[in-house]
């Protein structure tokens, strides 16, 4: 039974994946490697395929039917994989006008970035030695840099913000994520973690679980497991009009977070108001400006920075 078909498929998911998800999505080169290296071999594999498949174009390869079923199915595997690595391509950071943006400007501020995580340190009237610290988790498939613009007015204030990159945009492929950067920082006394979303998920995984932690930041998010005998200092700030984390979800995590919690409402905030990544789909509508909504998240997480 002569069949190119699979082959063909094969290679075409190999090569137009990756192309597509680099030439289109200015996030993808700067996540975290474990995404562009994906891509990367998906691509070679993808070119493997196609130059074997020319050099065989003149000879009539004729396969039994159960290899050519095999063949069927590995095709639909390797297509299947393409699609959830296309899934996993991130929200990118959006300037205010919604354009894709390329970086951000920052005043009293400086930025270092890696292969894993962007630095937010303090300059300007900060003290020389910066004691305070919070590690933040990205929503999920949410470009770290869509956090900058927020968290580098926390930073100003004289905390030290470590945005992660997550692996594939998802913190819970590792919740220790922030272990390393708190080794790393040795001059920080105070540590907080926080997240957005999923990312304040694996945020309360990794504080339950490391004595160094004095505090919980939640945006938009609620913890899975009962910390509500930890003594953490928790701030939980979510918005009214939030399709993705509801005032449900909200309330339903008080008894799961220890008894003097500080829960801020932010009227008119949806989800995506807590980055700069654009809108997301199954979002509720907002009724208040997003400079506004901001100002309102980042005054609330200063003052609770402020307070540890």
């Amino acid at each position: 039974m002569p069949s190119r078909i699979p082959a063909v498929c094969t290679a075409v998911a190999l090569i137009l994946t990756p192309a597509w998800l680099i030439a289109t999505n200015p996030a993808v080169p700067r996540s975290h490697p474990l995404l562009p290296s994906l891509l990367a071999v998906a691509l070679l594999s993808g070119l493997l395929v196609a130059a074997l498949l020319l050099r065989s174009r003149r000879r009539d390869v004729r396969v039994g039917r159960r290899r050519a079923v095999l063949q069927g199915l590995a095709a639909l595997l390797v297509i299947g994989v393409m699609a959830a690595l296309a899934w996993l391509a991130p929200f990118p950071f959006r300037d205010d006008a919604g354009r894709l943006g390329e970086g951000v400007a920052l005043v009293d501020v400086g930025l270092v970035e890696d292969a894993t995580s962007i630095t937010l340190v303090p300059t300007g009237d900060a003290p020389e030695v910066v004691t305070r610290g919070l590690v933040f988790y990205p929503g999920a498939r949410v470009e770290a840099l869509a956090y900058v613009p927020l968290l580098a007015e926390v930073a100003r204030e004289g905390t030290l913000v470590v945005v992660l990159k997550e692996p594939l945009g998802i913190s819970l492929v590792d919740s220790a994520q922030a272990g390393p950067v708190m080794e790393a920082h040795p001059e920080v006394v105070t540590w907080a973690v926080g997240g957005h979303s999923l990312g304040g998920v694996s945020a309360s995984i990794f504080a339950a679980g490391d004595a160094d932690v004095s505090g919980l930041l939640l945006w938009a998010s609620y913890p899975l497991d009962d910390l509500s005998g930890s003594g953490l200092e928790v701030l939980s700030v979510s918005g009214s009009e939030d399709g993705l984390t509801t005032r449900a979800d909200i309330t339903a995590s008080r008894e799961l977070l220890p008894a003097g919690a500080r829960f801020t409402e932010v009227p008119g905030g949806v989800h995506a108001f807590f980055g700069d990544y654009g809108q997301q789909p199954g979002d509720g509508a907002a009724t208040a400006g997003r400079d506004t909504v901001q100002s309102d998240i980042i005054e609330a997480t200063e003052a609770f920075m402020g307070s540890l």
